[in-house]
C-alpha cells in the first residue's frame, strides 16, 4: 500500500518539475537577443539611451534616499 502512494507522489513530483522546467525556459528570448548584442556597442542610440537611463536611475535613487532621510529626521 505504501509503495502505491510513493509511486503516485513521485509521478506528481515529476509532472510538477517538468512543468516548472518548461515554464522557466527562456532560451527562446535569449537566442533572439544574442545577435543584436554586437550592434549595441556601435549604436549611438543604445549608448546614449543606456547612459541617460542609468543617470536617471541614479538621480531618482538619490532623491528617494534624501526624502527618506528627511522623513526619518522629522519623525524624531
Amino acid at each position: 500500500m505504501a509503495s502505491d502512494g510513493d509511486a503516485g507522489r513521485e509521478r506528481e513530483s515529476r509532472r510538477i518539475l517538468d512543468r516548472v522546467g518548461r515554464e522557466a525556459d527562456s532560451s527562446g528570448f535569449a537566442q533572439q537577443a544574442t545577435p543584436q548584442a554586437a550592434d549595441r556597442q556601435s549604436d549611438p542610440i543604445e549608448y546614449w539611451g543606456t547612459r541617460i537611463g542609468r543617470m536617471l536611475g541614479l538621480a531618482i535613487a538619490i532623491v528617494l534616499m534624501i526624502t527618506l532621510a528627511f522623513y526619518i529626521v522629522r519623525s524624531l
